[in-house]
């Protein structure tokens, strides 16, 4: 499947009810061992960024979860900073409430956003392997 497809096909699942991190994960599903029940089990906690909106952005999270499933569990720092970086560059930060601007009151990007940023990341990762 190309990344643009995967892209839509997490935005559907983003406007049909799962959250970001489960959204990233699932359009993946076809290149993981799990099924697309496990994923969304796996991705449930990430909804509002990890820890409601504190730290993390759940799209971010969810493409870290497949970087390590894509790898097969083998070392990945240097990708996940790689993938942390871009993230941010394309972005504006990585932390959730930094990007929904809950203190500043200024988006630096949208949920839609986050997440085809983080499908569009993840799948060039991906695609090398």
């Amino acid at each position: 499947m190309e990344t643009t497809e995967r892209r839509q096909e997490a935005i559907e699942r983003k406007h049909g009810g799962y959250n970001c991190c489960q959204a990233v994960l699932c359009a993946f599903q076809d290149l993981t061992p799990y099924t697309e029940e496990q994923l969304y089990a796996l991705g449930a906690a990430f909804g509002a960024g990890m820890g409601g909106m504190e730290a993390t952005c759940g799209a971010l999270v969810g493409a870290g979860m497949l970087l390590g499933i894509v790898k097969d569990g083998q070392p990945v720092m240097r990708d996940a900073r790689a993938l942390h970086r871009a993230f941010t560059e394309r972005c504006g930060a990585s932390l959730c409430k930094d990007l929904k601007g809950r203190d500043t009151g200024t988006v630096l990007c949208s949920c839609d956003d986050c997440v085809r940023a983080a499908v569009d990341l993840i799948g060039s990762l991906a695609e090398k392997e």
